[in-house]
């Protein structure tokens, strides 16, 4: 799908679209959706009650860098460029968290402090964790300058073991967005090499 993001009738018509083809009701939906030029890119709210429709269906938006829900069958929906998208969760304390992690919040060791406010704020326990990363842009053609050139996969994961989690519980999706042309990816548009700019997205959900 090309538009993904904005509050504009095509773009909540393919979110909807992409909820319903995996059986959420847009209704029951948060989308994660990311401004920047705040100069924080380590923002977490949390997802006290599941939204109900107003007559118009449509999920509800929050602008932060990570979202953390405490019910079942609440999804998050977030749109990624390039970026990863970090699927967390607690099942000893029945926690659900969506994290941003792109090269701003990497910056700012956001897959540490993602970890941290867990455990900070709902008494996680790192050790019993899982981590997914979703597909992002690989190291060759979008290195980490600030991380002598490593991958986004790569610093991710370092800092989420640094926060404790157990790396036999942390599993990177292979994709490299930049060179797989099932995604969209923004850096290979702005570099010339792909035609269409465009979102990929990931949604997650805690299930009874």
């Amino acid at each position: 799908m090309k538009t993904l993001q904005g509050d504009g009738p095509t773009a909540i018509t393919n979110r909807q679209a992409f909820l319903r083809k995996n059986d959420i009701d847009p209704a029951n939906a948060t989308l994660l959706q990311l401004t920047y030029g705040g100069g924080d890119y380590c923002r977490y709210q949390i997802i006290v009650e599941s939204l109900k429709g107003d007559g118009i269906v449509r999920e509800s938006t929050i602008d932060a860098d990570a979202v953390i829900v405490t019910e079942t069958n609440h999804a998050i929906l977030l749109p990624l460029a390039d970026c990863i998208g970090a699927v967390i969760h607690d099942p000893a304390q029945n926690i659900l968290m969506v994290s941003h992690l792109g090269r701003h919040n990497l910056e700012q060791q956001g897959g540490t402090k993602c970890i941290e406010y867990l455990v900070e704020h709902h008494s996680s326990n790192p050790k019993n964790l899982t981590v997914w990363l979703s597909p992002a842009a690989g190291q060759d053609n979008y290195p980490l300058y600030a991380f002598d050139h490593r991958g986004m996969h790569d610093v991710a994961t370092e800092q989420l073991v640094t926060a404790g989690i157990n790396p036999r519980h942390i599993t990177a999706s292979p994709v490299d967005t930049t060179t797989d042309l099932r995604y969209f990816s923004h850096s290979q548009f702005l570099a010339g090499k792909q035609g269409t700019d465009g979102r990929f997205c990931i949604v997650a959900t805690m299930e009874h």
